[in-house]
Parts: structure tokens; sequence; C-alpha cells
């Protein structure tokens, strides 16, 4: 499942470096897929969503730093455990349960950003 920022967030900032998938934005920021991945252009993620990659997104949140379930692959493939929820001085990088994935769906979505290795 991907990580979810809670509104405990202090946005000390310290989550955002950390993201191996460029999955971690501001508060207000866009976002975009293509922000620290290898997609370009029309791409089909993984769950079937049609998407540019390089379009800007609507911020998730826009008072917090905020997480992009489509990009969180909870580090798998990177490290082995979330760096966000690692540095977290407040302990409010938790499990989404609104984004629940198996460990293979989170690879594959690694791989789909990153490219086989």
């Amino acid at each position: 499942m991907a990580i979810v920022i809670t509104d405990e967030c202090i946005n000390c900032g310290a989550c955002e470096p950390e993201c191996p998938n460029t999955a971690i934005y501001e508060g207000a920021d866009d976002w975009r897929y293509a922000d620290g991945t290898e997609l370009e252009g029309d791409v089909v993620l993984p769950n079937g969503k049609a998407a540019n990659a390089e379009e800007s997104q609507e911020p998730v949140s826009d008072e917090i730093y905020y997480i992009v379930p489509d990009k969180c692959t909870e580090c798998k493939g990177f490290h082995e455990e979330p760096q966000c929820a690692a540095v977290c001085p407040v302990d409010c990088c938790v499990p989404d349960e609104d984004h629940v994935e198996s460990e293979e769906e989170l690879l594959e979505k690694q791989r789909f950003m990153h490219g086989s290795e």
C-alpha cells in the first residue's frame, strides 16, 4: 500500500528529498508523473489509468506535504523500509489504508517508473 502523510505533519520537509520516486510534494505544489522518473509523454499506469507524464496535476493537499499514491512504492526496489517514515520526526508517514497494494504490485510500479534493471 502507499504511504500517506497525516495532518499531524509539521511541514519540516525532511521526507521530500528521501523519496526515490519523487512522490512527495510540498502542500499546494503541482506534481507530475515525470518528476524523478523515466516516464514521458502519454502513459498507461500499471493500475490502468492513462495520463500524460509531463502534465501538471492538482496538489493532493494545499496545506501539508503530501504523497502521490500512484508514485509511492513504499520504497520497494530501493530500500527495505519507507524512507519518509524513517526520517519523519513526528511519525506522520503511515500506511494508506485507501491504497492497498501487494509487494508485487509495488515492485511492478517501481519498474514501470524507473525501467527494468
